[in-house]
This record gives C-alpha cells, structure tokens and sequence, in this order.
C-alpha cells in the first residue's frame, strides 16, 4: 500500500504541523512519518468534527466508549458514519444512532429515512456497506494527489455520492479537484452541496469563499470566509484569506484584526511573517493619517 509523509498529509489536509502535534498529544493521530490511505481518511474526520468545535479530549472519549460499546470495532471513524451531536460524537452503525459515552441511542433524522406520504413506501435498495464507501473515497484521495488522475478522482467521488448522497467530504474534494483544474463553477456547485448537506462544515465555507474570491465576487467571499469562522474561530487559513478580502475591497481596518488574529494562531513560518508585516504596514499608515488630521 502506498505511504503518504508527512508532508504529503499536512498538504493533503490542508493541515498545520501544530494541528497534528495537538491531535498526537490527543492520542487521535498516532505520531508517525508514513501514512496510508485509511490514515489520511481517518484523520480527515478528526479534522472535519474539529472544524465543528468539537474538542480533541472530546472525540477521543467517544472513540474509547464506542469501542467499548460495539464488539469488535477498532476504529470508529472509519466503520462508523460520525458527526456532531451537541458537545460530543454520535455514530451511524447498523442502522442505529449512538451517542457513547452517555451510552444513549438517539432518534435518526436522516433525511432519507423519513416518512413524507401515507402511500406504501416503495421497495428501496440495501445501503452499501459503509467500509466500501470509505475504501472508495480514500481511493479518490489517492487519485487526486497525482495530477494525471484528475479524471478518476473525479469518477471515484461520484462514485461515492452515488452510494452516500450525504457524503460532505466527497463534495468537497469533487469542489478541490474542479478548482485546481479552475473549473469554478463545477467547485462552487459542489461546495455548496457540502454546506447544505452539513450547514456547520466550516471548511466547505472556506472553500466556497476561495472560488468567490477567485472569480471576482470578493464581497461574497468575506460572507462566506465569516462563516467559516463563525463556526470555527481558530481557522488560522480563514483569518489570513479573510484579511486578504478586505484588503482587496479598500477595508484594511478589518484586515488588520484577522492579520492579527492569524499571528496569534500561527507564529512561524513565511505566512505569519507576511500577516505580521501587514499588520505593522495598516498601523503604521493609520498612524500617518492621524497625525495628518
């Protein structure tokens, strides 16, 4: 099986290194300098029940007494559908819905397995087992990652709506490969299938405001660079693309509290030199304007 590094998975993920050392430190990522497919798509929901607040000590809790509750399960985020239930981690398995480390089942309000007529309810087909759909989203990763297989990442993620409808994440890598091939309306529309699918995908916001940017729309893409940090307020990537919006739209009062906010979140590196400079560059004019007046 092919083996990603470690730069591989932060570029991947679109991840910090201080991201991954807070997730080891969690025990939610074991440390390591090679990776595999299943590694990458395990730690990619880490990444997405983050984006939606929910804390590392948190989804490990849920991790351990999912474990505990379902005989013979190693790993929950992968033979399990999770998302985010209050404060905590509930999980889809065997047509049931647990929340457990209260060891409660819950309601399932998945849309397609509502009933919306008195009619006789028609023969519907058996829902593939969730490991195939994770195998063949992993696949779509792996696909994506050499530019000569954009087609089959492309086939392979369709492939995985076809078999979960709901799949988020599947949207949104369908919206990154469409983007890096500057198809942008093709990344838009599945970036916003993400967002209606899972209304609290920060990244999903993150990513629409990069094709709004991209194709002019620089207004709508500081609403959606908001959102995104409005459900998660320690996106660093957020807060630097943010800035750069109100930059281009002559606002750099508002550029400068997100130049600032990414410093605080990032402190080394080329990026957080740039925000630091820019910070100092708005302040330094402000400065001259007031002893002008």
């Amino acid at each position: 099986m092919y083996r990603y590094t470690r730069a591989d998975l932060l570029r991947i993920l679109r991840l910090t290194a201080r991201q991954l050392s807070a997730w080891e430190k969690a025990g939610l990522v074991a440390a390591s300098e090679g990776y595999s497919f299943f590694d990458l798509l395990q730690i990619k929901k880490v990444r997405d029940l983050c984006a939606l607040k929910v804390r590392p000590a948190v989804i490990r809790q849920s991790l351990d007494a999912m474990q505990k509750r379902v005989a013979g399960m190693e790993n929950p985020l992968l033979e399990a559908s999770s998302f985010r239930a209050g404060h905590r981690v509930a999980f889809r398995h065997d047509g049931k819905v647990l929340e457990p480390i209260a060891g409660q089942f819950m309601f399932d309000f998945d849309p397609n397995e509502k009933v919306i007529t008195s009619s006789p309810i028609p023969e519907t087909r058996p829902q593939p087992p969730a490991a195939d759909v994770a195998e063949l989203f992993a696949r779509g990763i792996a696909l994506e990652e050499d530019p000569n297989n954009q087609a089959q990442a492309i086939a392979t993620y369709q492939r995985v709506l076809e078999l979960d409808p709901q799949h988020a994440a599947a949207n949104i890598n369908l919206g990154t490969v469409h983007y890096n091939r500057q198809e942008y309306p093709l990344a838009e529309k599945y970036y916003r299938a993400a967002i209606e699918i899972d209304s609290r995908y920060a990244l999903a916001y993150f990513d629409l405001g990069n094709v709004l940017d991209e194709t002019g729309r620089v207004a709508e893409a500081v609403q959606a660079y908001k959102a995104a940090l409005q459900l998660a307020p320690t996106y660093a990537d957020a807060h630097y693309n943010l800035a750069l919006a109100y930059e281009k739209i002559k606002e750099p009062r508002k550029a400068l509290t997100h130049w600032r906010a990414y410093s605080k979140l990032d402190t080394v590196g080329p990026w957080a030199t740039h925000a630091r400079n820019q910070a100092q560059r708005i302040l330094k004019a402000d400065g001259l304007k007031l002893v002008s007046r």
